[in-house]
C-alpha cells in the first residue's frame, strides 16, 4: 500500500508539471473535429504516457532502494 500512496504523490506531482498533455486531450476532445487540431491528440496522448510512464518508475525506484528489514527477511 505504501507503494501505491508514493505512486499516487509521483502521478499527481507529474500530472501537475506535465498538465499541458491532458489539456490537449481535452481540448482535441471538446472541439470540433478539425485536421489542424491532430497534432493535439497525438502530442497530448505522448505528454500524458511520458507523465504515466514517469511515475511509475519513479515509485518503483522507490520500492527498490527501500532498506531490508527482518521482516523481509521472514516473507523470503
Amino acid at each position: 500500500m505504501a507503494t501505491f500512496k508514493k505512486y499516487l504523490i509521483f502521478q499527481a506531482m507529474t500530472l501537475t508539471f506535465g498538465i499541458v498533455g491532458p489539456i490537449f486531450l481535452i481540448v482535441y476532445f471538446a472541439a470540433q473535429p478539425e485536421p489542424e487540431l491532430r497534432w493535439m491528440y497525438f502530442a497530448g496522448l505522448t505528454i500524458t504516457t511520458i507523465d504515466v510512464l514517469v511515475a511509475l518508475v519513479l515509485a518503483g525506484a522507490e520500492k527498490d532502494d527501500a532498506p531490508v528489514t527482518h521482516l523481509d527477511v521472514i516473507e523470503l
